[in-house]
């Protein structure tokens, strides 16, 4: 017997083996899904199952013709934070761009200020009310960035924020050092000082605390050279670590060809990235996760390269950046909707971005993303007219039911 069987359900599974040029979803309809032990241990068409409902599984749920999606999976967050930073919105509506503001310290050095003065309790209460907004709107996997700490006592007690967020809520969490986000004030002037101290000192701390899942950077002209990046990318190397990078955001650096020299499980932004980039993410099956939050609120004007994306068959993943200073955004379908309307990616690839490509973005590919048996039942489910509204809406759309490791799990 099975511990759970959902019934009168309509399923995009997202299963690469189902999608066709005319269905970009591997829908079932009519379909239906086995649990047992937290996995999908049965998926398809309900007329399929092998044998009657109630001689299958113990439990029934009856899905009133709603659609069973994956759980959405958020890959690229700066979610654990404290303070605020709505005073510098206004200052970009009157003309003064990011960099001036982070070069005359502002920006993210102004939320580095704040969340090192909050204690770890305080930095836990403020990030669970918006992670618990985020689960709300469907998400049941979340990746979470260090970076506003920049000492290795605050880097430690972002991490253990997020750490204590996913045995807190039922979420599934990935910690991500992101040490080398900006230069701290008591290293002005010595970039490489501070890399050093991030290698030596922080990186080999986190990681015996068991608290590292992969290592990032920002690679950009405001922050750290792709010489500097390597350094750090090749200490995770050593730990086994993987690593991603933030990169070609405001100009062409180069960070994006760094990564894949590391196998980078993804390459973030990407709005100035050439073809050279794209051909090398390509070779190394690095994702490209876009993030139209961001591009959206500092209202860029260069896109990303989503046709040498598609040209070169990068996968294509979207996040919320849920940040206070460039993405103050937590629901992953609003994001599906500004990767259509701003990126022109096809409610399709929204779809997969943000399931089974966010999936391979954290390394949990063979885990979450997709409606299949042997993975995590990590679903939602969602009274919609199909798997395409979900990237209509703007904002204001939440699951009618959010299941994780199979069980229905209440509004936290």
């Amino acid at each position: 017997m099975w511990d759970t069987l959902w019934l009168n359900v309509h399923l995009a599974t997202g299963d690469d083996t189902l999608i066709t040029s005319a269905d970009g979803y591997g829908c079932i309809r009519h379909g239906a899904v086995g649990i047992q032990n937290g996995r999908i241990c049965w998926v398809g068409a309900e007329a399929n199952l092998p044998g009657a409902p109630e001689n299958l599984a113990f439990t029934r749920e009856d899905g009133r013709g709603g659609w069973l999606t994956p759980g959405l999976i958020d890959a690229h967050t700066h979610v654990v934070f404290a303070g605020d930073r709505s005073r510098e919105f206004a200052e970009r509506l009157n003309g003064v761009s990011y960099e001036e503001i982070a070069r005359k310290g502002g920006g993210i050095l102004s939320t580095v200020a704040a969340t090192r003065a909050a204690s770890e309790q305080e930095l836990l209460e403020v990030s669970l009310k918006r992670v618990r907004m985020m689960i709300q709107e469907g998400t049941t996997s979340l990746e979470v960035k260090s970076g506003y700490g920049l000492t290795l006592a605050d880097e430690l007690k972002q991490l253990r924020v997020a750490r204590a967020i996913g045995e807190t809520l039922p979420i599934h969490v990935h910690r991500t050092f992101l040490g080398a986000h900006a230069v701290p004030p008591e290293y002005r002037g010595r970039a490489d000082d501070y890399l050093s101290f991030l290698v030596n000192e922080v990186l080999p701390a986190l990681h015996a605390e068991n608290l590292i899942d992969s290592v990032d950077a920002f690679c950009e002209n405001i922050a750290f050279s792709p010489a500097q990046t390597e350094t750090l990318f090749k200490a995770a190397q050593k730990l086994g670590l993987p690593v991603r990078i933030h990169a070609e955001q405001l100009s062409l650096g180069g960070g994006a060809v760094l990564a894949t020299r590391y196998n980078g499980l993804s390459a973030d932004h990407l709005e100035y990235a050439d073809e050279e980039a794209v051909m090398s993410m390509a070779c190394q099956k690095t994702v490209a996760m876009l993030l139209p939050g961001a591009f959206y609120f500092i209202r860029e004007k260069q896109l990303p390269p989503v046709e040498l994306l598609r040209k070169h068959k990068v996968d294509i993943g979207l996040a919320t950046d849920c940040n206070p200073g460039t993405s103050p955004v937590l629901g992953l379908t609003s994001i599906m909707n500004m990767g259509c309307t701003l990126f022109r990616l096809t409610p399709e690839e929204s779809f997969r971005a943000v399931t089974s490509v966010g999936a391979r973005a954290l390394g949990s590919a063979h885990e979450v993303g997709i409606l299949r048996r042997g993975m995590r039942a990590d679903m939602a489910l969602w009274d919609i007219t199909g798997p395409h509204e979900l990237s209509y809406w703007v904002g204001g759309i939440r699951p009618l039911r959010r299941i994780y490791g199979g069980v229905c799990a209440p509004a936290p």
